[in-house]
Parts: C-alpha cells; structure tokens; sequence
C-alpha cells in the first residue's frame, strides 16, 4: 500500500455487488483484518474463511490520506474477484402532480425577488442570478457559503434555459429553485455535525442520493475539483457540482440517440458538450 500506516479488513457482501454505502459499514462486522495499521511497504495476513462472498477493504490508519496500492489474494481453492463499483448511470426525475394554485410565502417571496431584479423583461442574466442566489442562500446561518461565483451561474442557465436565450424565465428559474431546495435537504441530511460544510466521504453519498450513481475514479475528481484542504465541501460548491453533473448526464444523454451509453463526438460536439455543462 501507498504511504502512512496501512492496513485492510474483509467483510461479508451478502450478495451486495453495488458501491458501499456507509450504513453497510455501521452494521456489518468485519469477518478478519489485519492485526495492525504498520508503516510497512507490505501488510500480509493468512485468514480460514467459510465460503461466500467477501470485500476487502484497504484503509489508511488517518482519514482522507491518499495513496496508492496492490492488491493480492493468494487462495487455496478456484476464487473469483471483481472491484465493487456502480454502474455509471442518472435516475430519471418522476414528475410529482403539486398543487399549483397556492403559493407558499417562500414562493411569493422569491417571485417578487425575482421581478424587482429581473425588471420589465421578466428575465434574469447570470449577474442577476448571482444576486438573488447569494441573497437568499445568505439568510441560511446553517450553510457555510463562500457565495455563487458568476461563472456557476452560467452553468445553471446553461442547464435550465429551454429557449436559448442566454437567461432564465420565471417558470425557468422556478424550476431551478425546486432543484436547489431539494438538493439543499440533501446537504443537510448529511452535515450532520451542522458545521455548513459535508466531507468527501459523505459527498459519496449525497451524490447517490442525488441520483447520480458514479464510479470511484470520478468520486474521486469531484474530490479533488470541489472540496477544500480539509476534504469538506460547503454548500455552494455541494450546488455546483450538482448542477454540472446534471448538465454533463444531459448532454451526453442528447448525443446517445440509441441509448447505449456509447456515443462519437466530432470536435465541434466535443466543444457543444463540455461547454454546455
């Protein structure tokens, strides 16, 4: 394993093949684990296990260190081996019947907000949005924020704005909002601590949560992209990297005419792709 004290422990599926979530951890014992976390090149163990179905599970002594390793597993009778990971997919949203006709206070206000800003046009540009999402988000003592830059909320209009124009609508930024709300209960859910901030390893599962089901290798990018030198992330980078995964699934998903979850780009689609998002 990678630098630091190392060492791993192997637990039962049951049958479970997808990513682990941290409640498969809080619940299930592990079955053997190295003796100790030693700052070794090498931590080896020889283990009598009944037949079934294990992971194993290498793990730096401190938390968030990163490093690399090799895994083997000698074994005395025919085994088979896999990495434990998602498939790489979005959920598709059901549309829930609401009730239209009445208004929350919350909602009156923001439409309000909304057309003190947007003025005559009733349309907002992404200067306009940056002020009506710092705004509101500031009035949140529990989400610690460093505030919307103007570039994140290019990307929302990018992801929202259904007739080209550059800026959103009411029922657009409408829209936006009920987003925005409903991935906020998703950050609180896991800042449990109530710091305004959620680490990287429950980032993990927010995202899943959220519907977007991932592999380590990206879980591990948006680690490095949004969260700070302490591994947490606060809430608006928590909001943009929900808004730029969705724009990326969104775009690709209008390039897979066939659905295969295979597509080929020329370089002016590779553009429209990445810049769309």
């Amino acid at each position: 394993m990678g630098s630091g004290a190392s060492g791993y422990s192997l637990l039962q599926m049951h049958g479970n093949k997808q990513h682990l979530q941290k409640n498969f951890f809080l619940y299930n014992a592990s079955k053997a684990r190295s003796k100790t976390y030693i700052n070794m090149r090498e931590v080896s163990e020889r283990f009598r296990l009944p037949p079934s179905e294990y992971v194993i599970v290498p793990s730096t002594y401190e938390p968030h260190q990163e490093g690399e390793f090799i895994l083997r597993v000698f074994s005395e009778k025919r085994n088979l081996s896999e990495e434990v990971e998602n498939t790489i997919s979005v959920d598709r949203p059901v549309p829930r019947p609401g009730n239209t006709d009445q208004e929350s206070e919350e909602q009156q206000q923001f439409r309000n907000i909304f057309r003190q800003i947007a003025g005559d046009d009733m349309e907002i540009c992404a200067d306009e949005l940056k002020n009506i999402l710092n705004t509101v988000v500031n009035k949140y003592e529990d989400l610690k924020t460093q505030g919307f830059t103007l570039e994140s909320c290019r990307s929302m209009i990018a992801l929202l704005d259904t007739d080209g124009s550059g800026r959103l609508n009411l029922q657009e930024f409408h829209h936006l909002w009920k987003k925005i709300k409903t991935w906020q209960k998703i950050f609180k859910r896991y800042d449990t601590d109530q710091s305004g901030t959620i680490n990287s390893y429950e980032m993990r599962n927010a995202v899943n949560d959220a519907g977007f089901h991932l592999n380590s290798q990206l879980y591990d990018i948006i680690t490095m992209r949004y969260a700070d030198k302490y591994m947490n992330i606060d809430f608006d980078s928590f909001i943009c990297c929900f808004v730029r995964l969705e724009g990326m699934f969104r775009a690709f998903n209008a390039f897979d005419k066939d659905g295969d979850g295979i597509i080929k780009l020329n370089v002016l689609e590779w553009l429209q792709l990445t810049m769309y998002a």
